[in-house]
């Protein structure tokens, strides 16, 4: 028995939180490298350079989305709510109609990518903060109240965009469905480095109320009674995930149910600690981005484009957690 003990205990540190993490982190590493290094065709430069700039855009993409998600579901105590299926995303593709609807769709070809990006990020900022920050200020309601009120808001701006579409003409349409299609293999490389710098400020915007995430996770009357300053906390939160989402979504387009699955593959991997479940959640969905367009590319030969890939399984995955009750 002596002899078994110590065995036991290296098997359980091996399949410990951090270690796990830590595994995550070199898959994505691994796979990083194999999409980036193999089969690179005669002229490497120039496909290195077309690679990384997809990989970039790939890896923001899921910190920024991965990392909202884990912020919101904490928020909420649900693990089937995204900012996408609350309508922050439905945002995104308003602005772009009412955009086109009004001044017309050479304002949307014609203005440079940087300026688009920044006009883009404020305005889904700024609405996102005032319509859904106010809601979340408003503790007097009941937290179902408040979700109902945000799915309501998402129909709202999904069915005012879906009627101004009707009434553009065919060019226009087409137009806006290009610009409102997420595309991780379309990202233009001036919007790199802003993005990377607005995530990694969001990110570390975290670090002084890492602990009252935590806390949170127990709900607002634990979180109370512990001393967490819940409704500034959460106002932090509302903030941080606005920015996320507005960045990684002016960056590649929408995607709705891209953080619902990789922060619940992280939680059954990791647990909700955040300290563990934010990192394995990047490196999750780099693993799922990364590896799913390498499997497009070299073996299925673009047979399809890896954001329907990733919304079917991810609304797989979604009807699957509310079948089987495990919203929380």
């Amino acid at each position: 028995m002596t002899a078994v003990l110590p065995a036991r205990r290296g098997n359980r540190r091996w399949t410990s939180g951090p270690w796990r993490v830590a595994l995550l982190v070199l898959l994505a590493v691994g796979v990083t490298g194999i999409y980036v290094f193999t089969d690179l065709p005669g002229a490497w430069e120039y496909a290195l350079g077309l690679r990384g700039r997809t990989v970039a855009g790939m890896a923001l993409a899921a910190t920024a989305v991965g990392v909202a998600t884990v912020l919101f579901q904490t928020i909420t105590a649900n693990r089937i709510l995204t900012p996408g299926i609350m309508g922050f995303d439905a945002v995104f593709l308003a602005i772009q109609v009412v955009t086109a609807f009004v001044l017309g769709p050479t304002v949307l070809l014609a203005a440079p990518p940087l300026a688009s990006w920044l006009v883009e990020l404020v305005l889904m900022s700024v609405v996102v903060v005032l319509l859904y920050g106010w809601l979340f200020q408003r503790r007097r309601l009941d937290l179902h109240v408040i979700v109902l009120v945000g799915l309501v808001l998402g129909v709202l701006f999904r069915s005012v965009t879906a009627f101004l579409q009707r009434l553009l003409d065919p060019d226009t349409f087409a137009i806006v469905q290009d610009l409102v299609f997420a595309s991780f293999t379309a990202v233009e490389r001036e919007l790199l480095a802003p993005t990377a710098v607005l995530v990694v400020c969001a990110l570390v915007s975290l670090w002084p109320i890492r602990r009252a995430l935590d806390v949170m996770a127990l709900g607002e009357d634990r979180a109370v009674s512990l001393g967490v300053d819940h409704r500034r906390t959460v106002m932090h939160v509302v903030v941080v995930v606005a920015v996320l989402v507005a960045a990684s979504t002016a960056l590649v387009g929408p995607v709705t149910f891209f953080g619902l699955l990789v922060a619940n593959l992280a939680y059954s991997a990791v647990g909700h600690r955040h300290s563990r479940s934010i990192p394995a959640t990047i490196a999750i969905g780099v693993v799922a981005l990364i590896g799913g367009q390498l499997i497009l590319d070299r073996l299925l030969g673009f047979g399809t484009e890896l954001p329907v890939v990733i919304e079917f399984v991810g609304g797989l995955f979604f009807l699957l957690l509310v079948l089987t009750g495990r919203a929380r």
